[in-house]
């Protein structure tokens, strides 16, 4: 004669008592709504090689763009960790991965200055 064995229906551990049904959750707790990010200066030119010209007038462009940048310190503070070598990362100029205070035109100075 065979012995039948019962075995629960349910997926919960046997004896546990029943409960009922799920578990009550906590009311839903609206989150704050997300900050508003403005557009990096970088990112939303139609000119990603403003950032990395030859001219010195396109250059001091870049700077002033990167003049309200809300990311301006990080990203000088990381372009001199990886010691970048030119373009103008957070407002300053670099050249042969140093900042420098302006970018001067190629070419021979002028013999005589311009008045």
């Amino acid at each position: 004669m065979q012995q039948t064995i019962d075995r629960p229906t349910s997926h919960r551990r046997p004896g546990l008592p029943r409960t009922g049904g799920a578990t009550p959750r906590a009311p839903h707790t609206p989150l704050a709504p997300a900050p508003v990010r403005r557009p990096l200066p970088c990112r939303g030119t139609d000119d990603p090689d403003l950032w990395f010209a030859e001219s010195p007038a396109l250059l001091e462009q870049a700077k002033v763009l990167c003049g309200e940048c809300p990311v301006r310190d990080a990203c000088l503070t990381g372009a001199l960790d990886r010691g970048e070598p030119w373009g103008v990362w957070g407002g300053e100029i670099f050249e042969r991965g140093v900042v420098i205070p302006r970018k001067r035109p190629r070419g021979r100075p002028r013999k005589v200055v311009a008045a």
